[in-house]
């Protein structure tokens, strides 16, 4: 990996947004995990209550060279609802809301950018509420919920929901797919 960068996103639940991101050329790590809360260290359950004020988040380690943040940002706006406020389907909660945390200057330029343009061509029927966000400290979540769909693809949620995200970004992004 020539030129290593991470990306943080938050879009639902983090068992949807891992399979999206780790089918994709140049990514090299997908980890779940809790960011954008008030206190340290927390927990699946303790964030689950909507007590922390954490979201359930994803950590991509990606080439720049093989994808690029934008394209990895056109994904993460495309593969879930980013005009539901505290909201992904049937998961209801500040843990569930839409988010980009920002690793630098470059990636907040791009992101407002990006939700600009997708609003201004009404993409989706409504205007997208993505919070973007600075640097904040992500907490790897539980061993268990790591790479959770590839573990449990018979789990009826990964059936019902994840499944079909993954495979709505390989049909909509079939180039991107790693082999």
């Amino acid at each position: 990996m020539n030129n290593k960068q991470i990306a943080i996103f938050a879009g639902g639940c983090f068992w949807c947004t891992e399979p999206v991101f780790s089918q994709l050329k140049g990514v090299s790590k997908v980890e779940s995990g809790y960011i954008g809360g008030h206190t340290n260290n927390p927990t699946y359950k303790a964030i689950c209550n909507g007590d922390t004020g954490h979201a359930e988040g994803i950590r991509i380690t990606f080439d720049a060279d093989v994808v690029n943040f934008e394209t990895l940002l056109e994904v993460f706006l495309v593969s879930h609802d980013p005009t539901t406020l505290n909201r992904q389907g049937n998961d209801v909660g500040t843990q569930y809301r839409s988010a980009v945390f920002c690793q630098n200057q470059a990636q907040h330029d791009a992101a407002r950018k990006m939700i600009a343009e997708f609003n201004e061509a009404q993409i989706y029927g409504a205007p997208i509420v993505t919070q973007i966000n600075g640097t904040e400290t992500f907490y790897p979540a539980e061993d268990t919920h790591q790479y959770y769909f590839d573990k449990n693809p018979e789990n009826p949620y990964c059936i019902a929901v994840a499944a079909p995200k993954a495979a709505k970004i390989r049909a909509k992004y079939a180039a991107l797919i790693k082999t």
